[in-house]
């Protein structure tokens, strides 16, 4: 895994066109940033557009119009607030007015932005200002930032609705259009090049807010493209030394952003940088809210790389402050991200069975660790579902607190039954903290899936919390990542008959988790734009079959459970409880595809995303009787 070398030897020996068509849209699928060699046919323009996502929003675009879902929603229609029992905001003693809390239309805001992501059109954002002024400060940021995500994977539409934005007069409207700059272009290359052209010259620039942005806005541009003309940008970002809790964060967005840019690539450049920051800060740079996220970048530097991150282990021990625990635990189980190593996992077990009150944030990253140690493989995950059980029995508050967020970590996109009652029934907690991740986590666990039962769940939640605001604002950002685009699209960072983890996708959620571990100080102040890092994560989760040219060509094919035939001998079946559909289909994290027909054959040998089919030679049209 991760070896990028052999990649172009791989395209060399592919003779096959249609082969070299898929191999393509998989490096697409997977957002590797490889550029096709010229060659003799002169297909290198056409394979590179492939590999860049260039065509990605028409296509989403027309299985969204296929499906019949292209008018754009409200927050409203998300809430429901009618169906609720208490009568939410309509039915008060005063008359009815509705007063507009800042915080509540924050919340409308993302969910706005998430479940109308990719469609281009939105009742809020799209057709007038009025929206943006009815946030103040960090809103503002968030809304017009949020233009972006409704615009995603389209670049050039999105930009001339974003350009007016990017010269306004307020810093923070400003802000959030350079943050829509990098949003837009996520895992889509173009050979323009706006987010760097762009965003250059602010990240040299003095605006505190307008440097956190555009860090941001390259992280989630880049990721995964292990660009070296934006590492260039940001490393100074880094280094610099000036004190100062603004300073503190913008080294850590920045630190983010790298390792979002070059996650799992090891490179030594920006590994030294962020060790090196970390062992020259004071205490109080340490002490910073956000010093974790610096932590993080390191830890995606080597995800799921196993032994290679030991050199850097060894250094972060040396570091004289409780967060060199934190900084080595993150680390460890980001580089055994996926693999499923037993060992690893008892040692993190270890690390929670400490009865700590304070300073545990380690143990907390040693439980989310468990569940990205052990995801990906099933007999791991149930063990580790059990091991859950207990910690929730026995350990402290703090260890208590993570565990919902593993338990999210585990079933991305994938609303299980029994996580999710699991979760509903963390979800009503005493304590705030827990309760606020069950809700976040049930949103994790159902995204993009538009799943009816948690949608009810989430209903009752935000009636049994209408008080407490912080809840509500939980209970929304569940709801928008619940009908992410509209339920065409999902989180799950593994793909192929999940057996590949796409790098930025996992880094995205990783970014959520650790937003989770402390709540008070990310999503619920002032740096919530940290959300829009699950971009990285979004994919369309619809099959659509095409021609060699890339034009639609429907045919039969059936979807079901996927069942595990490693192994077995003969033609065991791949899938159960199978329904036969028409392409484009929507497939769920644990569902499969098969061809309906023998009249076409398949080129890639699992069937997701975009598929080229052949006809097939051998084919014989069964006589008509």
């Amino acid at each position: 895994m991760g070896n990028e070398e052999a990649i172009p030897e791989l395209f060399s020996q592919c003779t096959d066109k249609l082969m070299t068509k898929q191999m393509c849209l998989l490096l697409a699928r997977q957002r590797v940033n490889y550029t096709v060699e010229p060659n003799e046919d002169g297909t290198e323009g056409e394979l590179n557009e492939i590999i860049g996502n260039e065509k990605l929003s028409e296509e989403f675009l027309k299985v969204a119009q296929d499906l019949d879902v292209m008018d754009p929603k409200t927050p409203e229609d998300i809430y429901k607030s009618h169906l609720a029992e208490t009568g939410g905001f309509s039915r008060r003693r005063d008359g009815g007015s509705v007063v507009d809390s800042a915080r509540a239309n924050l919340a409308s805001t993302y969910v706005n932005a998430f479940v109308n992501a990719g469609f281009g059109q939105d009742k809020l954002m799209t057709p007038d200002n009025d929206w943006l002024y009815k946030n103040k400060d960090h809103g503002m940021m968030a809304a017009s930032a949020s233009l972006g995500l409704i615009q995603l994977w389209n670049v050039e539409e999105g930009l001339a609705q974003i350009d007016k934005f990017l010269y306004s007069s307020e810093d923070y409207i400003k802000a959030g259009a350079a943050l829509a700059v990098g949003i837009l272009s996520s895992g889509v290359r173009n050979e323009a090049d706006p987010t760097l052209a762009l965003l250059d010259e602010h990240i040299n620039g003095d605006s505190h807010i307008m440097k956190c942005a555009s860090c941001t806005g390259l992280g989630i541009a880049y990721a995964g493209s292990a660009r070296e003309d934006v590492m260039e940008l940001l490393l100074p970002v880094v280094e610099q030394e000036n004190s100062g809790p603004n300073t503190m964060l913008e080294v850590s967005l920045a630190g983010l952003a790298l390792g979002m840019i070059y996650v799992g690539k090891c490179d030594d450049s920006v590994g030294g940088t962020i060790v090196q920051r970390l062992m020259e800060a004071t205490d109080e740079e340490l002490d910073h809210s956000h010093a974790r996220f610096l932590c993080l970048g390191l830890g995606l530097l080597f995800l799921g790389r196993m032994e290679k991150a030991e050199a850097m282990l060894e250094a972060i021990r040396t570091i004289e402050h409780k967060i060199s625990k934190l900084a080595a635990i993150v680390l460890e189980t980001c580089a055994y991200a996926g693999s499923g190593n037993v060992l690893k996992v008892q040692e993190m077990l270890h690390q929670c069975a400490e009865h700590l009150e304070e300073n545990a944030e380690h143990q907390m990253a040693a439980v989310v660790g468990i569940a990205l140690i052990t995801m990906g493989e099933d007999v791991g995950a149930e063990m580790a579902l059990r091991s859950f059980d207990h910690l929730l029995h026995y350990c402290e508050l703090p260890v208590k607190r993570a565990v919902p967020l593993a338990l999210g970590v585990l079933n991305i996109s994938n609303p299980d039954f029994s996580v999710i009652d699991q979760l509903s029934r963390l979800s009503h907690d005493p304590d705030n903290e827990i309760s606020q991740n069950a809700i976040l986590a049930m949103g994790l666990t159902s995204a993009g899936t538009n799943n009816s039962r948690v949608a009810g769940l989430l209903r009752q939640l935000s009636e049994f919390y209408s008080k407490e605001a912080g809840h509500v604002f939980c209970v929304r950002i569940a709801q928008a990542m619940l009908h992410m685009g509209k339920g065409l699209m999902t989180l799950a960072p593994m793909h192929s008959d999940r057996l590949i983890t796409s790098g930025p996708s996992l880094g995205g959620v990783l970014v959520l988790i650790h937003c989770c571990i402390d709540l008070k100080t990310t999503l619920l102040d002032k740096t919530h734009y940290l959300l829009y890092y699950l971009t990285c994560a979004m994919n369309p989760r619809m099959l659509i079959t095409v021609n060699e040219d890339l034009s639609w060509r429907p045919v039969t094919v059936r979807v079901g459970q996927a069942v595990e035939t490693v192994g077995q001998a003969g033609k065991p079946k791949t899938i159960t409880g199978f329904q036969t559909h028409t392409t484009p289909v929507l497939i769920s994290t644990q569902e499969r595809a098969e061809l309906g027909t023998e009249e076409v054959l398949s080129v890639s040998s699992v069937l997701e995303g975009i598929v080229i089919i052949k006809d097939n030679p051998d084919y014989e049209a069964p006589e008509a009787t």
